[in-house]
């Protein structure tokens, strides 16, 4: 039972969350009622049984539950009174009276009044469904800060009449960036392990997909989200990470890979060349049987020059190594300025561990494993050092 209300919640909760929103236009009493129904599902279900469409009982008992919190409000008496019908009880909701509003909140939690952090943060809590903790974990800052923000811009959002729907056509584009910046982290923290968050952040991309057919952006986004969920199921193994370069090519899902080339297609026939179909096209060419690493070292290079991040020259040196070898790979490293990010130091360990140069590796290795967190990835970096001793 406990996995049926993991599932549940993973599965509606930012459709129901959305639908109250919309309904009541208030960010806190629609967010207070959903918790209220998944409590109320947790109380009921192991002795009722799962409803056979938990989805409509969900917005069913939020809906309830919002009006019975309004009743107990005599500030909101009139509205009470115009959301609910003349004689109505604990009525059961049609879905079809909840619409699919997660568009509408993507975009009033990615409105322009806000902060891309403001931005980001609302959006996951609202449609990701994550906790306010996995929120700050994923920023690094505190859960009082992330608490903070949360209500912050639930307070802007509130104060600012930001409007719950979709922009008209002509502000789309300017709006774009920051919606698909959110969807495209939203799945990221899913692809990390949470595969309905990662479901989700698929399920908004195709739904921009149909609402934003002309714009390339959009389809870059959505193939490069399919591409790589396809090759989620050969990522892990016995809980241990596999680098793409070990990954059982059999285990990927062939039928994603031909949705995320469909889509990548459709950007590129719309002369879509922005940063999301640039990654497409990478993560297509990674799913290439023999991987062609000029191509994807020269569309790592275009990248780069669109979007001026070291970051991604990091990622071309990884390619450049593969045709020209480590040391010409080396040379682009060193020019970076990352810091101490810890995959400047992985990469920079593992072509210097190509090259021979055992102690430097080693120091590298450790840096970039003193800076990782405790998991599958801080376990890989455990393990190469361990070989790269054993070599002596």
């Amino acid at each position: 039972m406990v996995a049926a209300l993991e599932q549940a919640f993973r599965a509606h909760w930012g459709r129901v969350l959305a639908a109250l929103i919309a309904f009541l236009g208030d960010f806190d009493l629609a967010e207070e009622a959903t918790q209220d129904a998944f409590a109320i599902a947790a109380q009921r279900w192991p002795r009722d049984g799962v409803p056979v469409n938990p989805r409509t009982w969900l917005l069913t008992t939020a809906r309830n539950r919002a009006i019975d919190r309004i009743r107990r409000d005599r500030k909101l008496a009139a509205k009470a009174r115009l959301l609910e019908p003349p004689g109505a009880k604990e009525d059961t909701v049609d879905e079809a009276d909840f619409p699919d509003e997660r568009l509408e909140l993507l975009f009033a939690c990615c409105h322009p009044a806000l902060s891309i952090e403001a931005q980001v943060a609302l959006t996951l809590r609202t449609l990701g469904g994550l906790s306010t903790e996995e929120i700050a974990r994923a920023f690094l800052v505190a859960d009082t800060t992330m608490a903070q923000r949360l209500v912050r811009a639930k307070r802007k959002i509130k104060a600012a009449g930001i409007p719950f729907r979709v922009p008209p056509a002509h502000l789309l584009p300017d709006r774009l960036a920051a919606v698909l910046a959110v969807v495209y982290l939203i799945f990221n923290e899913g692809y990390g392990g949470r595969a309905q968050v990662a479901a989700e952040a698929l399920e908004l991309g195709r739904a921009l997909a149909e609402l934003m057919p002309d714009e390339p952006e959009v389809h870059g986004l959505l193939a490069l989200m399919l591409l790589h969920d396809a090759r989620a199921a050969a990522r892990f193994e016995d809980d241990e990470l596999v680098l793409l370069a070990d990954q059982d090519a059999s285990r990927w899902d062939a039928h994603e890979i031909a949705q995320g080339r469909a889509a990548l297609d459709r950007a590129l026939a719309l002369r879509g060349g922005g940063p999301y179909v640039l990654q497409a096209a990478i993560a297509s060419l990674h799913a290439d049987e023999q991987r062609d690493w000029p191509q994807i070292a020269a569309l790592y290079g275009e990248l780069s020059r669109v979007t001026g991040s070291p970051v991604v020259e990091l990622s071309r040196a990884v390619a450049v190594a593969e045709h020209e070898g480590p040391e010409a790979a080396l040379r682009i490293v060193e020019r970076l300025d990352l810091g101490e990010y810890r995959y400047l130091h992985s990469t920079r360990g593992e072509l210097l561990r190509r090259l021979g140069r055992g102690s430097e590796a080693r120091r590298e290795l450790e840096l970039a494993l003193s800076g990782s967190p405790a998991g599958a990835e801080r376990r890989l970096l455990a393990r190469r050092l361990a070989e790269l001793d054993a070599r002596g």
